[in-house]
């Protein structure tokens, strides 16, 4: 920091006096006077811009410092929407996989199903041809009995 004359300095200030060719003494005081005066302006201005001066810079510092929070708040926002993402896709993947599984199951157990079922009709026909063949056989006989019966009677 630069020490500045302070307006009483000036006004305090006293020169030693000559006897031949010197300064008027009165034009000296009322020049003085008059820097002083505008001394003790500038000087005012001066301490005032200065503490504008800190007063500003203290805010840049606070609006720095929100900057920065603001960033860091904005980071960590992307990285949980990216985590919230990762999560969401994960949960997706696994309810398609498991829906996948039961829908593989389901069709392995309708396939079993139908084989069971094929089996089963497969079977039916078996027993359905082999009571045809009895009743074949049956119906036979009887027409061979009926036959022997009207031969006997004629």
């Amino acid at each position: 920091m630069i020490n500045l004359i302070t307006p009483l300095d000036i006004e305090n200030k006293k020169f030693s006096k000559q006897m031949m060719n010197g300064y008027n003494v009165e034009e000296v005081d009322d020049f003085l006077d008059e820097l002083t005066l505008d001394y003790t302006k500038n000087y005012k201005e001066v301490n005032e811009l200065r503490d504008k001066v800190e007063e500003l810079n203290k805010s840049l510092e606070h609006y720095k410092t929100i900057e920065e929070t603001l960033q860091n708040t904005l980071v960590m926002a992307q990285s949980t929407a990216e985590d919230v993402k990762k999560v969401a896709r994960q949960q997706a993947d696994q309810i398609i996989n498991e829906a996948k599984g039961t829908a593989q199951k389901q069709a392995s157990d309708l396939d079993n199903e139908i084989v069971a079922k094929k089996k089963e009709l497969e079977d039916v026909k078996k027993q359905f041809d082999i009571y045809k063949a009895k009743m074949e056989s049956l119906l036979i006989s009887q027409l061979e009995l009926l036959k022997d019966i009207n031969k006997d009677d004629a």
